[in-house]
C-alpha cells in the first residue's frame, strides 16, 4: 500500500512539473523579448514570439482533451510533453525570427495538450474526497508559474543568454515525463472511436484566424484593414460550420450536452470573465513599476511575488472548501476581495509606498487564487471519465481565450488613454506632442529610451502612463464585477467528487495481465 501511495505521489509531482513549465512559458519568454530581438533582429516580427505559440496552443486544447477521452490520457500527455520539449530545444537554437516563430508553434502544440490533460488526470487517479485538495494544489502551481515566470526570465536575461529561457524547460520536462510515463497506469477502457475530422479541420483554422486578428489588429495592421476584418470574417464563418457540425457528429470535439449542466456552463462564463480581469493585473502592474516608478524588470518581478504567494495559499484552501459547500459560497467572497484589490490598483501613483503596493498585490492574489482550482472542479465535477477530458480542455480553452481577449481590449484602452494624456500634457509644445502621442506606451519602460529623453519630459510621460493605468484598472472592474454576477448563476451546484470510481483509471493499480 505504501509503494502504491508513493507512486501516486510521484505521478502527481510529475503532473505538477508539466503544468509548471507550460504555465510559465509565455510569461518567462515575454521578459526576454528585448534581448531576443537584439540578437536575432526582426523587430517587425516580434509579435510572432507570442502569437505563434498561442495560435497552436489554443487550437489544440479542445482537440487533445477530446482525444484523451477517446484513446487515453497518458499517450497524449506524453505527446504534449515531447512536442513542448522539442519546441523548447529548437527555440534555443533559433538563428532568426522566422525560425523562432516556427519553433514556438511546435511548442504551442505541446502546451495545448499539457495543461488540460494534466488537470484531468488528477481526477482520474485520486479518491473523490481528495480531488478538491489536489485541484487546489494544481491551481496554486498555475498561479505560481504565471508570476514566477517574469522574475526568472528577468534573471536569466540579465545573467545568462536569452536562449536559456527555453532550455530551462528541458530538465524539468524530462523529470515530468519520466515520473508520469513510469508511474501512471491507465485502465484499458477505450474502445474503437470515431474521430470528428470535420470538427478538427474547422476549429483549428477558426481559432487561428481569430487569434491572428486579435494579435495583429492595432499593431501590425489597423483594425479596419482588410487583413484584420478578413481574419474575423473567416473565424466567424468557420466557427459557424464547426457549431453546425458539432450538433451532428457522433463524437463531437465539444459536446453541447455538457452545457446543459449548470456548473459546467457557469464555470466557463466565470472562467472567461475572471481570466480577462486577472491578466490585466499581471500585465499592467509591471508596466506601472517600470514606467511610473522607474523600476527594473527584476524589481517588477519581485513585486509581483505577493500575488503569487496569495494565490498559492487560497487556491488549495478553496479547493478543499469546494467539497463542503457550494461553488458560489466559495468563490463569491474571494471575488469581492479581488474586485477591491483591482480598485485599489487604480489608485496607484508614483508616491505610493512599496508596502502599500505589496499589500494590494497580496489582496489580488488572495482573491484570484480560488479561481485557479474551483473553476476546473466545477467544469469536470458532473462528468464521468468518458467526458472529463473534453470538459477540462474546453474550460482551459475559454480561460485562455478570456486572457487573450483581455490583453487586446485593455491594450487598446491603455494605449488610447496614454495618447490622450500625452496630448494634454504637451498641448503647449507641439513638437513633443506629435513625437510622443503616437508612441507605444511600453517604449518608455526601457532604460535606453528613458536615457535619451530630457528629465522633465520623462516625468510628464510617467504621469501620462500613470493616468492611463488608472483608466485601465477602472475599466477592468467591469469583467471583475460581472464575474460576481456569473458566480451567482452557479446556484447551489457543488462538488460531489468525480462522477465515476477513481479505480477505473488510477495510478495506484495497473491492470492485471489477461
Amino acid at each position: 500500500m505504501n509503494s502504491e501511495r508513493s507512486r501516486l505521489c510521484l505521478v502527481i509531482a510529475g503532473l505538477l512539473l508539466g503544468i509548471f513549465v507550460s504555465a510559465m512559458d509565455n510569461t518567462i519568454v515575454a521578459t526576454a523579448t528585448g534581448n531576443i530581438v537584439a540578437h536575432l533582429g526582426g523587430l517587425d516580427k516580434i509579435v510572432w514570439i507570442t502569437a505563434a505559440y498561442m495560435l497552436t496552443e489554443m487550437s489544440g486544447m479542445p482537440i487533445f482533451g477530446k482525444l484523451s477521452d477517446m484513446y487515453g490520457r497518458k499517450r497524449f500527455f506524453a505527446f504534449g510533453l515531447i512536442a513542448f520539449l522539442l519546441g523548447s530545444i529548437l527555440c534555443g537554437t533559433a538563428q532568426n525570427m522566422d525560425q523562432l516563430a516556427l519553433y514556438r508553434a511546435i511548442q504551442g502544440v505541446g502546451g495545448g495538450a499539457l495543461m488540460p490533460i494534466a488537470f484531468t488526470i488528477i481526477f482520474d487517479i485520486v479518491p473523490p474526497e481528495q480531488s478538491g485538495r489536489f485541484s487546489g494544489m494544481f491551481g496554486a502551481v498555475f498561479g505560481i508559474a504565471s508570476i514566477f515566470g517574469p522574475l526568472l526570465g528577468a534573471y536569466i536575461t540579465e545573467h545568462m543568454s536569452w536562449r536559456w529561457v527555453f532550455y530551462i524547460n528541458v530538465p524539468i520536462g524530462i523529470v515530468s515525463f519520466v515520473l508520469v510515463t513510469l508511474g501512471y497506469h491507465e485502465s484499458k477502457r477505450h474502445g474503437k472511436q470515431v474521430i470528428d475530422w470535420l470538427g478538427i479541420i474547422t476549429l483549428v483554422p477558426a481559432v487561428a484566424a481569430f487569434m491572428f486578428a486579435l494579435e495583429f489588429g492595432g499593431a501590425e495592421y489597423p483594425w479596419n484593414s482588410p487583413e484584420i476584418i478578413g481574419g474575423f470574417v473567416v473565424a466567424i464563418l468557420l466557427f459557424a460550420v464547426f457549431l453546425v457540425n458539432e450538433r451532428r457528429a457522433r463524437e463531437p470535439v465539444v459536446s453541447f450536452h455538457m452545457f446543459r449542466k449548470r456548473a459546467f456552463a457557469s464555470s466557463n462564463v466565470v472562467g472567461i470573465l475572471s481570466g480577462s480581469a486577472y491578466i490585466v493585473a499581471v500585465v499592467y502592474v509591471p508596466i506601472y513599476i517600470q514606467g511610473v516608478r522607474g523600476g527594473s524588470a527584476m524589481t517588477a518581478g519581485l513585486e509581483l511575488l505577493p500575488m503569487m504567494l496569495g494565490s498559492s495559499f487560497t487556491a488549495p484552501f478553496a479547493g478543499q472548501l469546494a467539497g463542503r459547500t457550494t461553488y458560489r459560497n466559495v468563490l463569491w467572497p474571494f471575488c469581492v476581495l479581488f474586485c477591491a484589490g483591482i480598485y485599489l490598483l487604480s489608485r496607484l501613483d508614483a508616491a505610493t509606498p512599496t508596502w502599500q503596493l505589496l499589500l494590494e498585490m497580496l489582496m489580488v492574489g488572495f482573491g484570484i487564487g480560488p479561481f485557479f482550482s474551483v473553476i476546473g472542479m466545477a467544469a469536470m465535477g458532473d462528468f464521468d471519465a468518458r467526458n472529463r477530458g473534453a470538459a477540462s480542455s474546453t474550460n482551459a480553452f475559454v480561460r485562455e481565450l478570456g486572457m487573450a481577449v483581455g490583453i487586446v481590449i485593455y491594450g487598446v484602452v491603455q494605449k488610447h488613454a496614454f495618447q490622450r494624456e500625452v496630448a494634454t500634457a504637451f498641448h503647449a509644445v507641439g513638437m513633443y506632442s506629435s513625437r510622443f502621442q503616437g508612441m507605444d506606451p511600453r517604449a518608455i519602460l526601457t532604460p535606453a529610451t528613458r536615457s535619451q529623453i530630457p528629465g522633465p519630459v520623462v516625468e510628464k510621460l510617467a504621469h501620462a502612463m500613470n493616468a492611463s493605468l488608472h483608466t485601465t484598472f477602472l475599466w477592468d472592474l467591469i469583467p471583475a464585477g460581472v464575474t460576481m454576477l456569473a458566480i451567482l448563476w452557479m446556484g447551489k451546484s457543488r462538488f460531489q467528487g468525480a462522477n465515476s470510481s477513481y479505480t477505473e483509471s488510477v495510478a495506484a493499480k495497473p491492470e492485471p495481465n489477461g
